[in-house]
């Protein structure tokens, strides 16, 4: 197989440190070796490639950043947004399970979760020997999760929970779920793992995106959760919101890789494809589409690279990490349908990545936060004003 070199029309690999290239370079190698030779085939048939979560978990992809007593690899923000990135040229459901794994689960336990809880589940998540999923999402509530109906109720053993999250990436494969549910109208986090009496996790089916992903509902009925399980330092919505971020940053690098595919895809078709006795390369209006991607890949690349270095100092704002999201997502989207077009009636076949990465970039656009909503959320931070009503 061709190894994959990469789109970087400003020497921006100049900006990264050698452990950075070296991460970026080792997860673009596997990509290439073990994702996309069978991707289409798990996508046709709507499954995760469940044979890939021990390779990735040898080359410590889960909970990058977190430290090595958890047997996490402790890199920097940087490295895990490059992580990201090469997993989604894969294919966005894989970069999902690892984000999901990641700054969804590992996170919130590392952060608002006791010794006891970090040294059960931290190792075991980072090796995956165990897989999570987040639940805060419901039928109702989507870009509103504060209005969530899903009550835990102090009992004598523990908590009962009550209530449903739905669109819970990994939920059906997972062994535990980080479940937001409100305790005397506060929002508190909950470890609800699988065989818990009442807890159901119920794969959703009839996806047009996203198909190499497990999504599922999360039901909870009369579930009792023992005293242990409960995130004690969780202590509002603010805590799932900071989860989210984290998330959202994942996905500001990951679509970058989707950009990339595509274009790499459109790039390599145009010169060779022939019409009117030259390559459609030759042509003004193909040329033009193919700087339009170049351009927005590289502007996405520089907003990423910036994120991560703020991220790394500390200094990082959600709502610079909004503005990302937001950008980003929607020029990922628009440069797999402008590759799309470059392909012609080709461009709708699965011998190309570019419709699946355009049918899976229509999710990603929408989870962890719609473009509206991160529009308000920027928009708030530069008028003063909220919006959101």
């Amino acid at each position: 197989m061709n190894s994959f070199k990469g789109v970087d029309y400003f020497e921006i690999d100049s900006l990264l440190s050698d452990e950075e290239k070296m991460v970026r370079d080792s997860v673009r190698e596997f990509v290439s070796e073990e994702i996309i030779p069978i991707i289409e085939k798990y996508n046709r048939e709507s499954r995760f490639p469940m044979e890939l979560i021990p390779k990735m978990a040898e080359l410590n992809l889960f909970g990058t950043t977190l430290p090595q007593k958890y047997n996490c690899a402790e890199l920097n923000n940087v490295s895990y947004g490059l992580v990201m990135q090469e997993l989604e040229r894969g294919d966005s459901g894989i970069r999902s399970f690892v984000s999901v794994q990641s700054a969804l689960v590992m996170y919130p336990i590392f952060t608002f979760g006791s010794e006891e809880q970090k040294d059960l589940w931290l190792p075991k998540l980072a090796k995956g020997e165990k897989i999570g999923c987040f639940g805060l999402t419901e039928p109702d509530y989507g870009s509103n999760p504060g209005g969530m109906v899903t009550k835990a109720e102090k009992v004598k053993d523990g908590y009962l929970i009550n209530g449903a999250k739905m669109w819970i990436t990994n939920g059906t494969i997972a062994e535990v779920a980080v479940v937001w549910a409100k305790l005397d109208g506060v929002v508190r986090g909950f470890l609800v793992e699988k065989g818990f009496n009442g807890f159901t996790a119920p794969e959703m089916k009839g996806k047009h995106s996203l198909r190499a992903s497990v999504t599922s509902e999360l039901i909870f009925d009369n579930v009792l959760v023992p005293e242990k399980n409960i995130l004690p330092k969780t202590t509002g919505l603010k805590n799932a919101l900071m989860c989210l971020n984290q998330a959202r940053y994942g996905i500001a690098w990951g679509v970058v890789g989707a950009m990339m595919a595509c274009y790499d895809s459109a790039l390599n078709y145009a010169k060779s494809r022939v019409q009117f006795s030259k390559p459609i390369a030759a042509y003004q209006m193909t040329q033009a589409k193919l700087v339009f991607m170049l351009t927005e890949i590289t502007k996405a690349q520089l907003l990423n690279l910036q994120l991560g270095r703020l991220k790394d100092k500390g200094i990082l704002r959600h709502t610079q990490v909004s503005l990302a999201k937001r950008n980003n997502c929607e020029k990922a989207l628009e440069i797999a349908h402008i590759a799309r077009e470059i392909l012609g009636a080709n461009g709708i076949l699965d011998e190309y990545p570019v419709m699946r990465h355009a049918a899976n970039l229509e999710s990603v656009k929408t989870y962890e936060g719609t473009h509206e909503m991160h529009t308000l959320i920027v928009g708030e931070d530069i008028t003063g004003f909220p919006a959101f009503e």
